[in-house]
């Protein structure tokens, strides 16, 4: 068996040549280390986007099946636009998406959900005096609406259950409309106009700055009935449409994440029965499109590792380049060493731990380089990155391999000299 002794002696002769040709191991090293940290830096810009995508999917809920109204048709036919290429202005009523039947339905025909939420949108104009926000997208909500989405409340409080049955004029701003309205000043127990009519602020959520959500207003469901009412007023070029629509969203909260998927079939069968074919709406089950991202995501992640892994292949090729010059070189010391009693191991042994070394310092050094990449590009260009452990473990284990496979044969060369012509060529 070989003693800890032999290999300590042979990983310190294997430093000492390498110091002795300084230039040349240099520059082996930069081919590992780049290798390395491009493995270690794509992975975590991959990893990260990843996640980002799957943190937007989760946030819509695992156990959530979001029904949405979609107007049907949106798109004009080609007749349509030849009747209106003269500017003439059409005014016409469309009344489409989901309605409190539906919702109604839902409650009663469905035993594997546990809660049915409903949602209204109106788009208006939100005022603080000088302050505006042109067609903000106002949410009308009952109190449960946390239930199935992950607001955070940052300051004062949400909707109550008094809000929605009494109607009131009360509002609750996202972070963004909160600053776009009242700058650096308190908004709680403040007034703001929500189209012409006025409501009191009660509630400010802690939503992440940039998130479109951040920029909603919420209010009671009951409220935007009564006060705004169901018909919208849509203007696009040439034309004023006005769109009637009972409910924008309903969000129905599976029991289980097993039955996510029969709720959602369910759903679908009882709107086809009551929009009776009209494709006015449309079913969106998070965590199928979580399945498929994670799915996409990792195959990502597979494709950009094996990109980034060519430059490792490169350089283990520049490794071996290198061990078989220091061979050559060694000529002389192999014959000696050969004709004085070394055997062919010992041979091996020396020559494969100089390349596992040249690998391995420059798979710690590519670590530090790989770590400190994706934190610059997350820095400059706010794009997230995650640096995981198992990517880190990954690049170097490849790099030590790589030291191994690819000092095999410059080992098993030396090896394999015959002493007598190793001496006479020198």
């Amino acid at each position: 068996m070989i003693s800890w002794s032999y290999w300590s002696i042979a990983v310190w002769t294997a430093f000492k040549n390498l110091r002795l040709r300084k230039m040349r191991s240099g520059l082996a090293l930069l081919g590992v280390i780049l290798g390395v940290g491009s493995v270690i830096a794509m992975l975590a810009i991959g990893e990260g986007s990843k996640a980002q995508a799957i943190a937007q999917i989760r946030e819509l809920g695992a156990t959530n099946i979001i029904v949405r109204s979609v107007k049907p048709g949106s798109r004009p036919s080609a007749a349509e636009g030849e009747n209106t290429a003269g500017a003439q202005k059409v005014s016409r009523v469309v009344e489409y998406g989901l309605k409190f039947n539906d919702l109604k339905q839902f409650r009663e025909a469905m035993p594997t959900v546990d809660r049915v939420i409903p949602v209204s949108l109106v788009r208006k104009d939100a005022h603080n005096g000088a302050r505006r926000v042109r067609n903000a997208r106002i949410r009308g909500v009952t109190p449960d609406y946390p239930k199935v989405k992950p607001l955070r409340l940052g300051r004062g409080r949400f909707l109550v259950t008094t809000d929605q049955t009494s109607a009131a004029n009360v509002a609750v701003l996202g972070a963004d409309a909160a600053t776009e309205l009242f700058g650096y000043e308190d908004p709680l127990g403040r007034d703001l106009q929500l189209g012409t009519m006025a409501f009191k602020v009660v509630g400010v959520l802690r939503s992440p700055r940039g998130n479109p959500e951040a920029l909603e207003i919420y209010v009671p469901l009951e409220t935007t009935r009564r006060r705004f009412g169901e018909l919208q007023i849509v203007r696009t070029a040439g034309s004023v449409d006005f769109e009637k629509t009972q409910l924008n969203e309903i969000i129905l909260g599976a029991r289980s994440i097993e039955l996510v998927g029969a709720t959602a079939e369910m759903a679908r069968k009882l709107l086809e029965t009551s929009h009776h074919g009209k494709d006015d709406y449309e079913i969106q089950v998070p965590l199928e499109l979580l399945e498929r991202a994670e799915e996409q995501q990792s195959l990502w992640n597979l494709v950009l590792g094996s990109i980034a892994g060519i430059s490792l292949v490169v350089g283990g090729i520049g490794i071996m380049n290198i061990m078989l010059a220091n061979v050559t070189e060694q000529t002389r010391e192999i014959g000696i060493r050969r004709a004085i009693g070394a055997r062919r191991s010992d041979i091996v042994a020396q020559f494969l731990t100089e390349s596992v070394v040249l690998c391995s310092v420059g798979g710690l050094l590519g670590i530090g380089v790989g770590v400190s990449i994706p934190l610059i590009v997350q820095h400059f260009a706010g794009i997230e990155a995650v640096v995981r452990l198992w990517s880190v473990a990954l690049a170097f284990s490849i790099s030590t391999a790589m030291g191994v496979i690819f000092g095999i044969y410059p080992a098993a060369r030396a090896a394999n000299m015959d002493p007598i012509q190793a001496l006479r060529n020198v």
